[in-house]
């Protein structure tokens, strides 16, 4: 089995859900704006330092869902996914994701936001399986917690081999594409990693490695 690997925001999309999700609740009035606003981009800020408390960020993006009905929460989310989401699809990215598909493999995306975030992302975009970053619900509501292990960083490789036993499944090859420097873990884990209109951090890390560098935008 070949196993190609996509990360999602910023890769297969053109610009970052979980961000783009805080600015939407902003547009709807849901959150304060100022605050929010100013929260939001200094945890972005963080991410693309690699300094991002990813259990402080989650904790964050769920607070306002946990006041939130389920039927509250879709259809905010299916919102989301008209207004917001449909604007950062690519082309080119719909081409590569078909690509692969016609040559068998078996496509995965593996994204560090959460579920509730990126769960319907990855079948619009034609991948069904899709590891992300779970929270943890009680009686039907978020508490604002992570449940089991972040899908971010070295957390990644650690949910991949999870899925993998769990799938019963050995790739005997692993593509994975990316754009960010926190998913550096898991590019040196693959067996061809894939920079993908990459940070500067990253470009300069590929570059050294000899590494494929290639844009979807």
């Amino acid at each position: 089995m070949k196993l190609t690997i996509f990360d999602l925001d910023n890769t297969l999309l053109a610009g970052d859900s979980d961000y783009a999700w805080g600015q939407f609740l902003v547009e709807k009035d849901i959150v304060d704006a100022e605050h929010y606003t100013e929260t939001n981009d200094r945890f972005y800020e963080d991410y693309k330092n690699k300094t991002l408390n990813i259990r402080e960020y989650q904790r964050f993006v769920l607070t306002p869902l946990m006041v939130m009905s389920i039927e509250q929460r879709e259809s905010l989310h299916q919102e989301f996914m008209s207004s917001v989401i449909a604007k950062l699809r690519l082309p080119k990215a719909d081409a590569l994701i078909k690509q692969h598909q016609e040559r068998g493999d078996k496509l995965l995306i593996i994204t560090a936001t959460n579920r509730f975030i990126a769960g319907p992302i990855g079948p619009w975009l034609g991948i069904d399986e899709i590891l992300a970053t779970e929270p943890e619900i009680v009686n039907e509501q978020f508490t604002g917690n992570i449940f089991g292990t972040p899908c971010f960083q070295e957390g990644k490789i650690s949910r991949l081999q999870q899925w993998l036993k769990k799938e019963k499944n050995s790739p005997d090859f692993i593509t994975f594409y990316s754009d960010s420097i926190n998913d550096l873990p898991l590019l040196d884990y693959a067996d061809k990693p894939v920079a993908v209109d990459p940070d500067d951090k990253l470009r300069a890390h590929a570059t050294s490695a000899n590494w494929e560098i290639m844009s979807l935008r």
